[in-house]
């Protein structure tokens, strides 16, 4: 809750505020624990428009979230401390913005004597619940600057990573978008017309000519029945997502699309194997960290895998036999993890397999980049083809008539 407050400081000069803590007696307690003298406090309450923005439009992206972590490092690494940073940081932001909230928040949580995993925990849909107990951990130890460090070489390889496969994927989505576009208007908008003006004049009609006017004829009579079977599907996928059995097939098939699937699976192993391994060097407990990258997994199949291996290894079983046990590791990562449970480095060993596998998924892309473009334009050449075959057949019957 936001909260705006009159107060006055040591040397009697007024200071206004506002607060964004749970409760009253937390944002009391703030001012308080600030050497300020409370005159006045009262509750501010978002209006209807403020909350719809707030939650379809104010976002924080990944690359705030990581210049926020790798500028908070070094400020900590100079010797500055985290009230200190926090409220340089802020004051670089613009004061509407997400970002400038949290920091906000978490700097005022500080200030009144709590942890700066505390302060963003609030706000754990943004950073991740990895972000956030590495964090608290690093608090733990004493070795906070390290750990955000860290993170902030992990976001940014993830980041880049991430970056890298969407711009290969840009040109193949954006032909494709621009191909449906251009049926759906040939079919809805110009065909009709024009298959229309041959029937007038009773021009023959060819095979390719009546297949294409069965098609055209079912774009506009029929058009509605192709946007409910979109907002269907796309229902049944979000509501089917609910269950466990369900999502754990729809997320089992995803790795069976021939290409997509091993882009994905590589995708997600140097996700959730570089988050392990971040994991493990803040320090927090192996069953502890492998719960964690089950929650945050983001797929029903390996989400089971990092919880059935958190329970063998809670168990006394060997960390190599709990991974090679699930049957969704490749034999790479069976083996490095064996080697990282002998040697003690696991978190080491870990951060090669993810390198490992962003690599190797950057290869998929090429590969899929390479593999959609002459299948689009082939695809394209058949499509023009057909049309052209189709239109031009019922004009030289026609001509042939004269």
């Amino acid at each position: 809750m936001k909260y705006t407050f009159k107060a006055r400081d040591w040397n009697g000069k007024m200071v206004k505020g506002v607060l964004d803590l749970h409760d009253k007696s937390e944002a009391m307690e703030s001012i308080k624990n600030n050497g300020l003298m409370l005159i006045s406090l009262a509750e501010v309450k978002d209006t209807i428009l403020g909350e719809v923005y707030k939650n379809f439009f104010s976002r924080i992206s990944i690359k705030q979230i990581t210049t926020f972590t790798r500028q908070l490092s070094t400020m900590m690494t100079s010797g500055l401390s985290l009230t200190d940073s926090l409220s340089l940081l802020k004051n670089q932001l613009d004061k509407k913005s997400l970002m400038s909230e949290v920091l906000e928040y978490t700097l005022n949580n500080v200030r009144g004597g709590k942890s700066l995993a505390d302060g963003l925990r609030k706000y754990k849909k943004y950073f991740g619940e990895a972000y956030i107990a590495s964090i608290d951990a690093g608090e733990e130890a004493g070795v906070l600057e390290e750990v955000m460090t860290k993170l902030a070489d992990n976001l940014e390889k993830q980041s880049e990573f991430q970056g890298k496969v969407k711009g290969a994927m840009i040109y193949p989505i954006i032909v494709i978008i621009g191909m449906i576009a251009v049926v759906i208007i040939m079919m809805i908008f110009v065909i009709p017309k024009l298959l229309g003006l041959f029937t007038d004049f009773g021009a023959e009609m060819p095979g390719s000519t009546k297949a294409l006017m069965a098609i055209s004829g079912f774009f506009t009579k029929y058009w509605f029945v192709l946007v409910f079977l979109v907002v269907g599907g796309v229902m049944t996928l979000k509501v089917g997502g609910k269950s466990p059995e369900f999502r754990l097939k729809i997320d089992t098939l995803k790795f069976k699309i021939p290409i997509m699937g091993e882009l994905t699976k590589k995708s997600l192993l140097a996700d959730t194997i570089r988050t392990l391994s971040m994991l493990l060097a803040a320090g927090i407990p192996l069953v502890e960290a492998l719960r964690i990258v089950s929650n945050v997994a983001g797929n029903a199949l390996y989400q089971n895998a990092y919880l059935h291996i958190a329970e063998r290894v809670q168990k006394g079983f060997s960390i190599a036999n709990s991974f090679e046990e699930t049957g969704n590791f490749p034999i790479i990562v069976n083996q490095m993890v064996a080697t990282g449970e002998a040697t003690g480095k696991l978190d080491e060993i870990l951060k090669r397999v993810s390198d490992y596998f962003s690599t190797e998924a950057e290869q998929s892309v090429k590969s899929l980049t390479s593999a959609i473009e002459p299948i689009i334009m082939i695809l394209l050449g058949l499509g023009v083809a057909f049309l052209v075959v189709a239109v031009m057949m019922p004009i030289y019957n026609l001509t042939s008539q004269f």
